[in-house]
C-alpha cells in the first residue's frame, strides 16, 4: 500500500534527535536556564559528537554558569572539528577571558577576524580583552598580589641588561648559585621569600625597582636609608615613621607626578621651557616647540620626556627619520638612566610610529615588539596587528602576476589531462595566488578535487568559481557535480536549475538535472534501500533550511494532515509556499510519496 510518511517518521534519524535536543537546549539557554541547557546539549552531543554547533552552544552556557574551565575545553574542542569557524574561537576567547587569560584571550579573537575582519563578536571581545591585559598590568600595585609584581619585574628581558651594566650586580652574572636562584623565583615568585636573606636578591631587587632596598638587619642599622632613594629617583617613596596626624592624601593629577617639594635651579627651568614648548607645539608652532625642548633638554638631560616630546614634533612636521633618531636617543637614555618602562615602551611606540610613515613596516614591527616588552598596552598592541595585517596584504598583492598565473594554469590544465590530479591542484594553487580574480582557475581546481573525492575543497571552489562569474555555466556545473556525488540531490537540483536560467541550452547541466530527477524519484518512491535513505536523511537534516521547514509549527501541522486529513491536504495543496517546502523535503529525501 502506498502511503506518505508521518511526520514523526521523518525525524526519527540521529541527526533530528540531535536537533530536538539541541532546540530543548537553546529555549533554557534564552530563559536562563544555563545548567539545564547544558544538559540538553550534552544530550545532543552523546547522540552526534562530531557536531561542533553543539560544542559551541554548551560552552556558552557553561560561560554563563562562570564554569570557564569546562567552557574552554568544548570552546577547544569546537575550533578542533571545525577551524574555520569564526564562533568557535570566539567561544575560546570569552572562556580565556573569564579565566582572566587576557593575551590568550586576545589570540583567540584575533584568530576570528583572522578568518573574518568584520565579524563584531571577536572585535568587541579583542577590545574588552586587551584593555583587560592592560589593566592587569598595574593590577600588582596596591591590593595587588605584590609576588606576581615582584615575578614580573624579575621576569623582564630588560633585567640581565641592567644586571650586567650595575657595578654592584655585575659580578653576580658569574655565579652559578645565583643565576639558579634567580631562575627559580622567575619560575616560582612565590618562591621569593625564601630568598630574600641573601644580600644579592635584595640587590638585584634594588636595580628591578630603582631603588635601595636593605636587608631586614641594615634596615635596623640604619633605618633612615631604608628607602634611600638612588638613579634613577622615585617620587611620594617617604619614610615610614607614623605621623602624630594623618597627612591628607596627595590630590590625583592628570600627568606624571612631579617630585615634592617643587623643584628649583635649571630643574625648574628645564620644566617651564617644556611647558612652552608643549604650548608651541599645541599652536602648531614646530619650530618655536623645537626651540624650547632643546633648551630644556640642555637644563634637565635627565628627563627623556623632553626627547620623546621632540619626536612627536618631528612626527607632526613630517620629519620621520628625524623622529627615529629622536626615539632611538630617548631610549639610549631612558635605559643609561634606568627610567619607568612605560617611558621606554612608549618612544619605542612613537618610532614605530614612524616607521610606518617611512614605509618600513617589517621595522615597524619589531619595535612593537620591543615596546609590548617594555609595556604592554592596548594601542600598541593594535598598532602592531594592523602593521602585520598590511604587511601580509601588502606580500600578497606582491606576488600577484597575471602572466605568471597563466603559464600555472597551463601547467595545471596539462597535468590534469594526464590524471596527475593532486599535481595540477598545485599548479591551481600557485595561479591563484597570482590572480585570485580568474574564475577559471577555481573551476579547474574544483575538477581536479572532485577527481580526488575532496568534495568539501571542490564545492568550495565552485562556490567561489560563481561568485566571481555567476553567468558562467561551468561553475554552476562543478557545483551540482559535487552536490550529486555527495548524495544532495535537493541541493543538486536548484544549482542545475540556476544554472540553466543563464545558459539555457547547456548539455551538461540538462543531463546533471535529469540524473538528480532520477535520483530524486527513487527516492520518494521507496526504489533506494532503507540504509541509503537515512544516510540521505541525515545529510538533509544538516540543511538550515530544512531545519527550518520541520521546526515549524505550520508545516508539521501541513505534514501531519497530508498523512491523516485528505481534505486538509488538497487544501494545502492550493498553497504555492506550502507545496514548494512540501517539494523541498520530497528531494531532500524527508518525505516519501509511496
Amino acid at each position: 500500500e502506498r502511503r506518505r510518511r508521518s511526520p514523526l517518521e521523518t525525524i526519527d534519524s540521529p541527526d533530528a534527535m540531535a536537533d530536538e535536543h539541541k532546540a530543548l537546549g537553546n529555549a533554557a539557554f534564552s530563559a536562563g536556564d544555563y545548567a539545564d541547557a547544558v544538559k540538553h546539549f550534552t544530550d545532543a552531543i552523546g547522540v552526534d559528537a562530531a557536531n561542533h554547533v553543539f560544542y559551541s552552544n554548551r560552552s556558552a552556557a557553561y560561560a554563563a554558569l562562570n564554569d570557564f574551565d569546562a567552557a574552554l575545553n568544548d570552546a577547544e574542542k569546537t575550533v578542533a572539528i571545525k577551524p574555520d569557524w569564526v564562533k568557535g574561537h570566539s567561544r575560546k576567547g570569552a572562556a580565556l577571558y573569564g579565566l582572566k587569560r587576557y593575551d590568550d584571550a586576545c589570540d583567540a579573537y584575533q584568530k576570528g577576524l583572522d578568518l573574518e575582519p568584520d565579524n563584531d563578536a571577536c572585535k568587541s571581545g579583542l577590545a574588552d580583552a586587551e584593555t583587560a591585559a592592560v589593566r592587569a598590568m598595574g593590577a600588582a600595585g596596591p591590593g595587588g598580589d605584590p609576588m606576581a609584581s615582584i615575578g614580573s619585574m624579575l621576569s623582564s628581558p630588560e633585567l640581565y641588561g641592567k644586571l650586567a651594566t650595575n657595578p654592584a650586580t655585575r659580578g653576580f652574572l658569574s655565579q652559578p648559585d645565583f643565576i639558579a636562584m634567580l631562575t627559580d623565583v622567575q619560575k616560582n615568585p612565590d618562591k621569593f621569600g625564601s630568598y630574600m636573606s641573601d644580600p644579592r636578591m635584595m640587590q638585584v631587587l634594588s636595580v628591578a625597582l630603582g631603588i635601595n632596598v636593605m636587608s631586614g638587619e641594615d634596615a635596623m642599622k640604619n633605618p633612615e636609608n631604608m628607602f634611600n632613594k638612588g638613579e634613577p629617583t622615585v617620587p611620594n617613596v617617604t619614610k615610614t615613621t607614623p605621623p602624630s596626624q594623618p597627612a591628607p592624601e596627595p590630590e590625583p593629577m592628570a600627568v606624571e607626578p612631579e617630585p615634592e617639594p617643587e623643584p628649583a635651579g635649571p630643574k625648574a627651568e628645564a620644566k617651564k621651557e617644556k611647558e612652552l614648548g608643549n604650548a608651541a607645539y599645541k599652536a602648531k608652532n614646530f619650530d618655536v616647540a623645537l626651540e624650547h625642548y632643546d633648551k630644556a633638554i640642555a637644563l634637565d638631560g635627565e628627563d627623556i620626556s623632553f626627547i620623546t616630546n621632540k619626536a612627536a614634533v618631528y612626527f607632526e612636521k613630517g620629519a620621520f627619520e628625524e623622529c627615529v633618531e629622536a626615539c632611538d636617543a630617548a631610549v639610549e637614555k631612558g635605559r643609561e638612566l634606568r627610567v619607568d618602562y612605560k617611558l621606554v615602551g612608549k618612544a619605542m611606540t612613537r618610532k614605530g610610529n614612524a616607521l610606518v610613515k617611512l614605509d618600513r613596516l617589517e621595522d615597524a614591527i619589531e619595535v612593537y615588539g620591543k615596546s609590548l616588552m617594555e609595556h604592554r598596552n592596548a594601542d600598541t598592541l593594535k598598532r602592531l596587528n594592523d602593521t602585520e595585517r598590511e604587511l601580509k596584504e601588502r606580500t600578497k598583492r606582491a606576488y600577484l602576476d597575471p602572466a605568471k598565473a597563466d603559464e600555472a594554469r597551463e601547467k595545471g590544465n596539462e597535468l590534469f589531462k594526464e590524471q596527475k590530479y593532486p599535481e595540477a591542484v598545485e599548479q591551481y594553487t600557485e595561479s591563484i595566488a597570482r590572480n585570485p580574480d580568474d574564475h577559471r582557475v577555481y573551476s579547474n581546481r574544483a575538477a581536479c578535487y572532485t577527481k580526488l573525492t575532496a568534495f568539501n575543497e571542490a564545492l568550495k571552489d565552485a562556490e567561489k568559481c560563481i561568485e566571481l562569474k555567476p553567468d558562467w555555466a561551468k561553475g554552476y556545473t562543478r557545483k551540482g557535480h559535487v552536490e550529486f556525488f555527495t548524495k544532495q540531490y535537493d541541493k543538486a537540483l536548484e544549482t542545475y536549475q540556476e544554472g540553466l536560467k543563464h545558459d539555457p541550452n547547456n548539455e551538461e547541466l540538462k543531463d546533471g538535472l535529469y540524473r538528480t530527477h532520477v535520483e530524486i524519484r527513487k527516492a520518494s518512491t521507496g526504489q533506494v534501500d532503507e540504509k541509503e535513505l537515512a544516510e540521505r536523511q541525515q545529510r538533509a537534516m544538516a540543511d538550515p533550511e530544512i531545519q527550518g521547514i520541520l521546526s515549524d509549527p505550520v508545516m508539521r501541522q501541513v505534514l501531519n494532515d497530508m498523512s491523516t486529513d485528505p481534505k486538509a491536504a488538497q487544501e494545502h495543496q492550493k498553497n504555492p509556499m506550502v507545496m514548494a517546502k512540501i517539494q523541498k523535503l520530497i528531494n531532500a529525501g524527508i518525505v516519501q510519496t509511496r
